[in-house]
């Protein structure tokens, strides 16, 4: 009974800040002072000539109906969470007209994945056992040293760190390309062998300022579970040093971090924007730049629900396995 009211808990508060994310990702697009239907028909005029009045409003009304913009606010939000939050159907792309947005998503989603996943993964594991150094032993010099460096890199913007790697790197020693060129339509090997030097550059802007702060937050949980009286009382037993660290300060403070590291694996599915355009990389977050410059309604919606809905269900399975992660934590 106990996991049974805990579950339904936590179900309702994912739910609940789902529903609460998208209904303002719904609205605030609808509040630019661009209409993108307008915009569209303004492009294909460009290209083509005046048209017909007749046919000009046929083809308005259309674009509205296909891009979601029929009806009232309140007509078009309830055909938003019925098909765009439960069946992820977002109609077609202002951008790319008339592909849908869920296959455009599909092809750069991938590219994001590899970026953002790795990078946040190898952050984690190394910031963390830094951290647990810097905290654990925060007496010896490079202890100090490592923490020091840490809180340098850390309040740096993302967005410096790529432009001098790019600079120091793409441009001055032309070990990678200013911007990222991947292969398609190729072999396996030629792909990856041009994705993997796209990446580069991008996995370590993000590799940097990850680390630097999960050192931080690690070394200041490392240092606090140092001082605990259980900790002391291990020394008192004469156990050794590395014994403590790894079974009585490491998975003491883990816990927040691996709340942490979900959240962070829900959030790279929006991309890492900054770092994305500067690098050229063909990610989800250069996409939602192109639709916020486009007014793209659709794409919007489409890669900001993504990322919501990944973010709190990542939450969701954190908090559902924290129990059996720390038994001093119960269900109900």
């Amino acid at each position: 009974m106990k996991f049974k009211t805990f579950f339904l808990q936590r179900v309702l508060a994912w739910a609940l800040t789902i529903w609460i994310g998208v209904t303002f990702i719904f609205f605030i697009p609808r509040m630019f002072p661009s209409d993108p239907v307008e915009n569209m028909i303004a492009q294909m005029q460009t290209r083509s000539g005046n048209m017909d009045p007749a046919e000009m409003d046929a083809l308005r009304q259309q674009l509205r109906v296909q891009f979601g913009l029929e009806g009232s606010m309140l007509q078009q939000y309830g055909s938003f969470l019925w098909k765009g939050l439960l069946h992820f159907d977002f109609g077609p792309s202002l951008m790319s007209y008339p592909e849908p947005v869920g296959n455009i998503i599909g092809r750069y989603l991938p590219y994001t994945l590899i970026l953002s996943l790795t990078s946040t993964f190898l952050a984690w594991v190394i910031g963390n056992f830094i951290g647990l150094l810097a905290g654990f032993r925060k007496n010896k010099k490079s202890s100090q040293i490592l923490e020091g460096i840490a809180i340098c890199i850390y309040p740096i913007p993302y967005f410096l760190v790529a432009l001098v790697l790019q600079i120091i790197f793409a441009f001055v020693l032309k070990w990678f390309p200013l911007q990222a060129v991947i292969k398609t339509g190729v072999g396996f090997g030629p792909w990856f062998g041009s994705l993997m030097k796209a990446s580069v550059l991008p996995a370590i802007s993000l590799l940097l300022l990850g680390t630097g702060w999960w050192i931080i937050s690690m070394k200041s949980l490392a240092s606090t579970t140092a001082e605990e009286d259980y900790v002391r009382y291990a020394r008192f037993r004469g156990l050794s040093e590395a014994t403590i660290g790894k079974s009585y300060v490491l998975r003491n403070s883990i816990l927040t971090q691996i709340t942490a590291l979900a959240m962070s694996l829900g959030g790279v599915f929006g991309g890492s924007i900054m770092t994305e355009i500067i690098f050229g990389y063909p990610g989800v977050g250069s996409l939602i730049q192109s639709a916020i410059l486009q007014s793209d309604y659709n794409m919007i919606l489409g890669c900001i629900t993504i990322s919501i809905v990944a973010i709190s269900t990542a939450t969701l399975i954190v908090d559902l396995i924290y129990p059996f992660i720390d038994p001093r934590i119960r269900y109900g």
